[in-house]
């Protein structure tokens, strides 16, 4: 019996307008299941669905990089996993000079950074209701207290961003975890930030048995999320080779597949 519940966010739960449709949040109410949001976003990325779907426990950003609660309108942290400083500027760095015209962007706890603002930036923006501070990673990063959770680099040319993909990985940094997310996002985070660490903390906070979970995903970082959870559904604006792993897969999330899971399958 299904007694917790996680999702994703972009491509799963939110419609492709960046929103939770009034459908999946009747359905994910009238289950009355607790629920975690487990995404790539950053905290401040995801407080607009938290507060439409009323959820007060512990939620997961950054891929896993943070675990974190809201709470009387403040982001209280319970695990953290962030990149080092110097390895933040290393990437930076590096993708700044080998690939530069994909769109960057730096992520702290509390905020979007950027050196540029570019079409990539500003469809983000678009997207998220987020205004990014415009400054240069080096002073950004002097700043001790300014710890990178995340690195994302957006483009619509998939071939570019596959190879960027791949000068990252051969670049052999055993600390960092390189990941797409849908057809348009590459994200490096700690290589601790795994959705699964994350999925573990909650597990161990509720006494959960792995049995007793659901997840709803549709990227390839939604992997190590669906292998920590007892039942995987997939939404079917997932590539194939994702689908492959899910026990279902509902309607895409144009369609309010999440909405059609719970109703159809629970």
């Amino acid at each position: 019996m299904i007694e917790y519940l996680f999702s994703d966010l972009d491509g799963t739960l939110l419609d492709p307008s960046g929103v939770v449709s009034q459908t999946n949040v009747a359905a994910i109410k009238s289950k009355k299941l607790p629920m975690t949001l487990v995404s790539a976003r950053a905290p401040i990325e995801m407080l607009a669905p938290i507060k439409t779907l009323g959820l007060n426990g512990p939620q997961i950003a950054f891929n896993g990089g943070l675990v974190f609660i809201y709470e009387d309108n403040v982001i209280k942290p319970l695990q953290i996993n962030p990149l080092t400083q110097q390895r933040a500027r290393m990437l930076l760095a590096f993708v700044g000079e080998a690939f530069p015209n994909v769109s960057l962007s730096c992520y702290t706890q509390t905020g979007w950074y950027t050196e540029h603002v570019d079409r990539g930036v500003l469809a983000e923006q678009a997207l998220t209701g987020q205004q990014p501070v415009v400054t240069s990673y080096e002073q950004l990063l002097m700043n001790k207290d300014n710890t990178c959770f995340k690195i994302m680099m957006m483009s619509l040319d998939t071939v570019m961003l596959r190879q960027l993909a791949t000068a990252l990985k051969k670049l052999d940094y055993q600390d960092i975890s390189v990941k797409l997310s849908g057809q348009a996002y590459l994200e490096v985070t700690s290589k601790r930030a795994q959705k699964s660490r994350g999925i573990a903390f909650i597990k161990d906070y509720y006494h959960l048995e792995m049995a007793a979970t659901a997840a709803f995903g549709d990227g390839e970082n939604d992997l190590p999320m669906f292998e920590s959870v007892g039942t995987a559904i997939v939404m079917a604006n997932a590539t194939p080779e994702i689908q492959r792993v899910g026990r279902w897969v509902t309607k895409s999330n144009a369609e309010d597949g999440v909405a059609y899971a719970l109703n159809t399958y629970f």
